[in-house]
Formats: C-alpha cells, structure tokens, sequence
C-alpha cells in the first residue's frame, strides 16, 4: 500500500487550518508549522482549492480558510481531491480489472482492499482527528471516528 506524499500534505495541512477555524492561515505558516515543503503545500493547497476544500482571499488579512466545516469533511474526500483514485494497481483503476485461471480471484481482494480503505478514510473527519481543547499538544490518532 502506499500513501502520497501529496495526500499526506493535505491532510496535514487541513487538520493545522481546523486548528484555528476563526483566522486564515499562509501556505508559509502552515508548511513551517508541519514541516512541509512550501513549493509543494502550494501546489497541494491549489487542488485542495479547486475541490473546494479550501478558501482564499488575498492581501495582508488573506490566508486559507476550511471551505466547509472541519466535521463535514472527511480524509476520503481529501484523498480523492488530490490522488483522484483511493486505491491502483500500476497506475489503472481497479474496477475492470480481471485476471485468468487461478489469479481470478485476486481483483476482489483489491477491490475489498479499497471499499476497506474508503469505509475508513470516508467515516474519519478532520474534527475527529483535532485534539480535545484539554490535550492540545497530543494528536487524537484513529479512536476518534467522525460522522460523514
């Protein structure tokens, strides 16, 4: 299995702006605060921009924004807006895949793979990661299941 970089990033960088929901945040303090190449988060952010995940305004009051609630955006969506397809195999998507003989059941067990990964990645929102205001400096890891 293999995560992107690109998908890591923008889950990252999405969690730091549902940190503070009320104030826009740079590309710059959000890749300084994540350790996060900025030339790539920019890149990132665009996308995450056009799947309307995120806002903008320019100018020295600008920054980025959430484009919705923190609770209604799960890292399903996030994958999908960066990645396109949750889950390939060499670059094709797995719905048509199929091998002959003894290998024909091996597409199913991707496919489940992925309606496992999606099932995951679909019920976890980016609220559900956020630390409870009591434990600000730990990270809440997968307990926390959000509604999607």
């Amino acid at each position: 299995m293999h995560i992107s970089a690109k998908a890591d990033y923008a889950m990252r960088a999405l969690l730091e702006l549902a940190r503070e929901p009320a104030r826009p945040l740079t590309c710059e303090a959000v890749a300084s605060s994540q350790q996060i190449p900025f030339r790539f988060l920019k890149s990132v952010v665009g996308e995450l921009r056009k799947a309307g995940l995120v806002r903008s305004q320019r100018g020295c009051e600008g920054g980025y924004w959430l484009g919705r609630p923190a609770d209604e955006i799960t890292l399903l969506d996030v994958a999908r807006a960066v990645d396109g397809e949750l889950i390939t195999l060499r670059g094709e998507s797995l719905a048509g895949l199929d091998y002959p003989g003894p290998a024909s059941g091996l597409p199913g067990v991707w496919r489940q793979v992925e309606a496992d990964a999606a099932a995951i990645l679909g019920g976890t929102t980016l609220a559900a990661l956020l630390p409870a205001p009591a434990e600000a400096g730990a990270g809440a890891g997968l307990s926390g299941k959000g509604a999607a």
